[in-house]
């Protein structure tokens, strides 16, 4: 009997794999172009979406940068006030740790010293005797 054995098929050099997608990239002035015709309303996001096959997650990202001025575009007002506020609050939290740290060390410089040499172990005595055992 013949048998048929098939051959793996080795794709010709410089040949990408047909399931490996290609990732595209888009530039900063396309970016600004989709993310300013949604702002606009112009167009709205699931049009933009189908016309330049992109994600939903995607043009509210760009839309996210936009606002903070990534694609060489002033940053609005209200995007830069949200920066200043979040580095202002890290700063807060910076500063409340240190204080946090400095009021337990004044405290256990100003608290008297404890004697190690006293124990504070008490021995307690029974005066009845144990009823649970055999006698």
């Amino acid at each position: 009997m013949l048998e048929y054995r098939a051959e793996p098929q080795i794709p010709e050099r410089g040949r990408k794999d047909l399931a490996m997608k290609h990732r595209r990239t888009f530039s900063n002035e396309f970016k600004r172009q989709v993310v300013e015709e949604y702002l606009s309303g112009v167009s709205t996001a699931a049009q933009l979406m189908r016309r330049h096959e992109i994600s939903s997650g995607l043009l509210y990202h760009w839309k996210d940068q936009y606002t903070k001025g990534r694609f060489d575009n002033p940053p609005t007002h209200e995007a830069a006030l949200e920066e200043r506020v979040r580095q202002l609050e890290q700063l807060v939290g910076r500063l409340t740790l240190e204080n946090e740290f400095l009021k337990k060390a004044v405290q256990r410089s100003l608290a008297p010293p404890k004697r190690s040499g006293s124990s504070s172990l008490s021995i307690v005595t029974s005066s009845t005797a144990s009823k649970g055992g055999a006698s």
